[in-house]
């Protein structure tokens, strides 16, 4: 018993309280703002972005980000003379709208979020799986063809810390028993009819979540004549989660964003 009490003390309890409680990120490269009263319109981020995410209008004030294509390298924050370019911390960013990930940033603005939507979602989300599904969410994940970047951080999903099954939710061996699927690649040529068999194979009602800027647009590969851009263009999908790859907070975010499309 002794024992016991000392190893409960050595090792104290490791699991994350969020989404109860604001995820501290200060450690993480977020999502990349511009201000448009700073920047004047040079270009040099432009043409050095290597996934071509950064987009000019016919203003020098327009200029945005497509959220959905950047990977997160902070490049264009290094290379602005302006200092234009600011990486924030923000990684709550799944959308269930692509477009709305189009949207980019003109005049860097501060992100409010009120105290109680980290509570509300991790109260609700039981709830919402007992009333929808009248049990726990199983979820499949499949790799289209990445690099193994966004299946890590998938993984990392079940251990100590982020614990998702203290959702109720579960990760499955076959698409037949899951009510979610999580997908990462550029659904690449070899991979696409293996993605259709997959989303066929799941029961109705399903979700789709695009894990990462590879599944959300088709990221680095974009425009590849052996990828497509985006999985949206093979199979219909509920979220997307931005990232290169996405931390793992920032796919349960994106998991629990989508039981609202139940």
């Amino acid at each position: 018993m002794l024992n016991i009490i000392k190893k409960i003390i050595q090792y104290p309890r490791l699991t994350g309280d969020y989404p109860k409680k604001p995820f501290k990120a200060d450690f993480m490269i977020g999502k990349p703002l511009i201000d448009g009263t700073r920047c004047n319109g040079c270009g040099e981020c432009v043409k050095r972005c290597p996934a071509g995410a950064i987009q000019v209008g016919k203003s020098t004030n327009d200029i945005g980000i497509n959220i959905d294509q950047c990977i997160f390298c902070a490049l264009c924050e290094e290379v602005c003379p302006q200092q234009a370019v600011t990486i924030t911390h923000e990684f709550e960013l799944a959308e269930r709208e692509r477009q709305d990930l189009h949207k980019g940033t003109l005049v860097l603005e501060e992100r409010n979020i009120p105290s109680d939507d980290f509570e509300v979602i991790g109260k609700r989300i039981e709830e919402r799986l007992r009333k929808k599904l009248r049990r726990s969410l199983q979820i499949r994940e499949v790799d289209a063809g990445s690099c193994n970047g966004c299946d890590t951080e998938i993984n990392a999903l079940t251990n100590p810390l982020n614990d998702l099954e203290r959702f109720g939710i579960h990760f499955v061996a076959s698409p037949r028993h899951a009510d979610m699927l999580l997908v990462t690649g550029t659904a690449c040529r070899n991979m696409e009819l293996a993605l259709i068999k997959t989303y066929n194979a799941t029961p109705d009602p399903k979700l789709v979540v695009a894990v990462g800027a590879c599944a959300c647009s088709g990221g680095i590969f974009r425009e590849s004549h052996v990828t497509r851009n985006g999985i949206d263009s093979i199979v219909p999908v509920d979220i997307y989660i931005p990232g290169c790859p996405p931390r793992p907070q920032a796919i349960i975010y994106g998991i629990l964003k989508a039981l609202d499309r139940v």
